[in-house]
């Protein structure tokens, strides 16, 4: 597979900083070669220049609205010209408004539908009418399935149909939010129902339904918070009780084993609340796992 590694270090979608360092973070981890290393070509484009913010009009508590929609469109353009399996390296979830509206554009590009896993302990389904808290990495579910209240947003080319959208590891999503998306068709998974069914059989349903779509492309979405946060501290936006290690690459697994992933997000990473970069690499590992790795290929560690 042709990879192509989007840097895109957007810390404005929230009031805590951090996750600028992202992308060099997830570098520093070894991505690049990790990936080599299963036999993929791996092109790393850099980080994306937003330019200069947008002039924005709308609520008064927005965290930096402008400088959203700048990296949005700049995201948007970006991913929508790269072949291949593009995995943009964040950078807040903010960068998810650009990032999949770009891979919606692409995949109708090609005459496909685009399909997104998003695997976060938040829904993100939140406008900047709706929320409370202003901050914009609540908000790329709803922009990029073309909800009101997005005004002076760039024009959405082509939203993802919300039947189009499987949301998994849930576990903070606001009353507001959680009434909106039980009137949609999306399929939505908190932890009490994983903590019954565990994550493979909704997941595999989800699969058979992209499956049955016919050519169509598959986005993953992962925000660090879908993962406990004892195993991956480095967040600003930690939820007790998310996937565990081995739940995390069972999903990456099914995802690689499916054959239909098409795109990638690595979300959330603050490497400031690291410890010794045990997220990162762990973000990584994953990211292998969705490109072929299996855990019977991870050497014994020592620890003496």
């Amino acid at each position: 597979m042709d990879i192509t590694l989007i840097g895109a270090p957007l810390d404005c979608g929230k009031t805590r900083a951090g996750c600028l360092m992202g992308p060099d973070a997830y570098r520093v981890a070894g991505i690049a070669e990790t990936l080599r290393g299963l036999g993929h070509g791996v092109t790393d484009f850099g980080n994306v220049d937003p330019g200069q913010d947008w002039t924005m009009e709308g609520p008064d508590h927005l965290v930096h609205p402008g400088a959203v929609a700048a990296w949005t469109d700049a995201l948007m353009r970006r991913g929508r010209e790269i072949g291949g399996m593009p995995i943009f390296l964040g950078g807040d979830h903010a960068l998810a408004l650009g990032s999949v509206a770009g891979m919606a554009a692409r995949a109708a590009d090609r005459g496909r539908d685009l399909f997104v896993i998003w695997l976060d302990a938040h829904s993100d389904f939140h406008t900047p009418l709706t929320t409370d808290s202003g901050n914009l990495h609540g908000t790329p579910v709803a922009y990029f399935t073309g909800q009101d209240g997005f005004a002076g947003f760039p024009d959405l080319p082509h939203p993802v149909d919300l039947a189009n959208i499987c949301m998994m590891g849930l576990r903070s999503v606001d009353p507001g939010e959680r009434d909106r998306l039980a009137a949609t068709q999306a399929r939505l998974h908190d932890m009490r129902g994983i903590d019954e069914t565990g994550f493979a059989p909704p997941l595999r349903d989800f699969l058979a339904q992209v499956a049955a779509a016919g050519d169509v492309d598959l986005h993953v979405s992962l925000d660090v918070d879908f993962l406990d946060p004892s195993i991956a501290p480095a967040v600003g936006t930690t939820v007790p009780a998310g996937a565990t290690f081995r739940e995390a690459h069972l999903v990456m697994e099914m995802l690689s084993e499916s054959g239909l992933v098409t795109s990638l997000d690595l979300v959330e990473l603050n490497p400031a609340l690291d410890e010794r970069g045990r997220t990162a690499r762990l973000m990584v590992e994953l990211t292998a796992s969705l490109l072929g790795k299996r855990v019977f290929d991870r050497p014994t560690r020592s620890f003496g």
